[in-house]
């Protein structure tokens, strides 16, 4: 399986279009998550079968959300898609929803090519009043019998809200990389100097230092002493 934050990109988010890997498919009760840093995806949790999910469920490449994972989207369609499938998608919305006292948005993107619908869709008033009501429920709701009054639903906003929010995402992104790439520079160059230590320890077993060790050598060869 392909490393998803390698392997694609965001997108055309300024055009109004982004990359999504799906973890869960609409009806589904498993908690599918990527796992980043191993590169694979895993169940973190299975549902109450109350609660499968609305929508199918998914990420965005290259993107932290302040919770600290991919920004999360939801994408409307006619079909359920499999965990593992990615897809470019045409932004057209994105719910405000908090968790645990983060922020956690959930950006709304539907296939880019569309022939089911005929590219109908183009805004949340498109999907209509009864779809938001429903994915409002869900996010309200979904974790009560676990923890009660744990998330909030705050709204709504349009596709021009959610570019902002994408590209603050990739911003958190590309802060956290440049800071992991220097965390793993400092790491390697401190074992190197471990490394260059044990050389010299091995080289010089009888001193401290170079002279000290010549000294010794000399010792031993000179049979007047």
């Amino acid at each position: 399986m392909p490393d998803f934050n390698r392997v694609l990109n965001v997108g055309a988010y300024g055009d109004g279009t982004v990359n999504v890997v799906i973890e869960i498919p609409e009806g589904s009760i498993l908690k599918v998550e990527w796992d980043r840093k191993r590169a694979a995806f895993m169940i973190d949790r299975v549902e109450p079968q109350i609660f499968a999910k609305p929508t199918n469920y998914g990420f965005i490449p290259q993107t932290l959300d302040e919770d600290g994972d991919e920004l999360d989207v939801l994408v409307p369609c006619a079909q359920p898609i499999p965990t593992g499938v990615w897809l470019q998608t045409k932004i057209v919305g994105v719910l405000n929803f908090e968790d645990d006292g983060e922020m956690d948005y959930k950006i709304v993107a539907v296939p880019a090519d569309d022939r089911d619908s005929g590219d109908s869709i183009n805004s949340l008033d498109d999907l209509g009043e009864r779809w938001k009501q429903k994915i409002e429920h869900h996010f309200a709701h979904y974790k009560d019998l676990k923890k009660p009054g744990s998330t909030k639903v705050l709204g709504w906003g349009d596709a021009s809200e959610a570019k902002k929010i994408i590209a603050e995402s990739i911003e958190r992104w590309n802060e956290n990389r440049t800071k992991e790439l220097n965390e793993a520079l400092k790491l390697k160059s401190e074992q190197q100097d471990k490394l260059r230590g044990a050389n010299d320890i091995t080289t010089h077993p009888l001193g401290g230092n170079s002279e000290n060790s010549q000294a010794a050598e000399t010792s031993q060869l000179d049979p007047e002493e």
